[in-house]
């Protein structure tokens, strides 16, 4: 199929073959009619499958045949999760844009606001913005919601894991109720389709995740080490195996400056980036790296998503992340487009169960390597078969009671030498005391059992 199949008009058809784009990619082919005929979707794609394109595409089609728009309103409202990825989204919808009068304007926190708010004076055919910067601009009235013909959330699986929901649900207050709703998700779980549910009418259902997700010009390994030693280790990998471009990701923010400085200790630049640092810093963070200044990026999951980095060789767990999808976000920084690229891990033996559940959904094993004078004090265990199916554990059946009055719990017992039961001289019938004798004391960490009156 050819994009002048799929009904786009002269304009973005000129766009496209400016970039070098010959044939649409599954996603293009089956959201954009969708969208063109005005139906709400959800959809699910990988990042780098031209997902962005499938939406971007479409809705400057439709709003290009709509009326201009007026001060301070949005059409087409495009939310993201991460302030990288608004900034990508942006720059395609200028991209393709380019033949047409529309205004598309990005917003996100990190920098000043007042910039932002002039902006939108004029008003903005295609808004891009992150959750939190929206909120801000909306409290300050600079934006409105009269004009709105469509909303996207993009990454929404994403948006979620970030705890966006709650903002997400205050924004779907604030917008017309008659609007076009599309949402793109990496994956389409439970929790995405609810909140689908939730605002959608009738949506078309569109679903291209590849069977193997992760990239296969890429190669997997991992290193067992102890937790403590992982920055030792990273430094000591960097300088042996001559690293000269990487990008390495750590689970918090305190843990992404803490590496910084233990590598800057060691006589290695690098630099940081993650949600507590300003927009500048973290453009001219991903600059000097981009450009060869700074060999080593450490980041938090801010960049898993949004970052395009040409010919990256390499990317390092130090820390392994709770959900493999956010592996496969990971590494999907390297081995873009046909390259060749490498994900390394440093695995401690508290990391077992992520490292399983990410060799299972890869279905299989990756290769450990042990380094010399790092040998760890507990390794990491070997996984089961990653393409084996997981065996169904039963409960072992529980004995049946006798149906005895002896055998049920609480029911009394006959007492020696007595007609009734509840008649003998204190006596227990299970403590095997003689008559007139205590009986013995409960086990430790036990509660004596309260009396009743009677024997048990």
């Amino acid at each position: 199929m050819s994009f002048a199949e799929l009904q786009l008009s002269e304009p973005l058809l000129q766009a496209i073959e400016a970039q070098g784009y010959k044939q649409p990619s599954p996603i293009q082919e089956q959201a954009i009619p969708g969208i063109l005929a005005g139906r709400d979707m959800l959809a699910a794609a990988q990042t780098g499958t031209g997902k962005t394109g499938a939406f971007t595409l479409p809705l400057l089609q439709r709003l290009a045949a709509g009326e201009p728009v007026r001060s301070n309103s949005v059409r087409a409202l495009i939310l993201t999760p991460t302030r990288e990825l608004a900034a990508q989204v942006g720059a395609s919808a200028v991209l393709y844009g380019r033949e047409l009068s529309l205004r598309t304007e990005v917003a996100y926190g990190g920098v000043r606001i007042n910039p932002q708010m002039m902006k939108l004076r004029k008003g903005a055919d295609i808004l891009v913005a992150t959750p939190g910067r929206l909120m801000d601009l909306y409290r300050q009235n600079a934006v409105k919601f009269d004009q709105l013909e469509a909303l996207v959330l993009d990454e929404a699986d994403r948006m979620l894991d970030l705890g966006f929901l709650a903002d997400i649900r205050k924004i779907l207050d604030l917008l017309p109720e008659k609007r076009q709703n599309l949402l793109f998700s990496a994956t389409l779980s439970d929790d995405i389709r609810a909140l689908g549910r939730g605002f959608m009418s009738d949506p078309l259902e569109v679903n291209v995740s590849p069977k193997v997700i992760a990239a296969a010009t890429v190669q997997h390994g991992l290193f067992p080490v102890d937790k403590k030693r992982k920055g030792e280790m990273l430094s000591h990998l960097i300088r042996t195996k001559a690293w000269s471009q990487a990008l390495v990701f750590v689970k918090t923010k305190k843990g992404c400056d803490r590496l910084v400085q233990e590598l800057y200790a060691d006589g290695i630049r690098c630099t940081a980036i993650h949600g507590d640092r300003s927009q500048a810093m973290r453009n001219r963070a991903l600059e000097d790296f981009k450009s060869g200044k700074i060999g080593i990026l450490v980041a938090t999951d801010v960049a898993a998503r949004g970052l395009d980095i040409e010919d990256l060789p390499l990317v390092v767990n130090i820390d392994l992340p709770r959900s493999p999808e956010d592996y496969i976000h990971r590494i999907g920084r390297t081995g873009r487009a046909g390259s060749k690229g490498r994900a390394v891990s440093l695995v401690s033996h508290d990391e077992v169960v992520e490292l399983r559940a990410i060799e299972r959904l890869m279905k299989k094993r990756i290769t450990r390597d042990n380094i010399n004078g790092f040998d760890p004090e507990h390794d990491v265990p070997v996984s089961p078969d990653p393409t084996a199916k997981l065996k169904k554990v039963t409960k072992p059946k529980k004995p049946k009671r006798s149906k005895s009055p002896a055998g049920k719990a609480g029911s009394k017992v006959k007492a020696k030498g007595k007609g009734k039961a509840g008649k003998s001289s204190g006596d227990s019938a299970t403590s095997g005391s003689r008559p007139g004798q205590r009986p013995p004391p409960p086990r430790a960490g036990r509660t004596a059992p309260p009396s009743k009156g009677g024997t048990e």
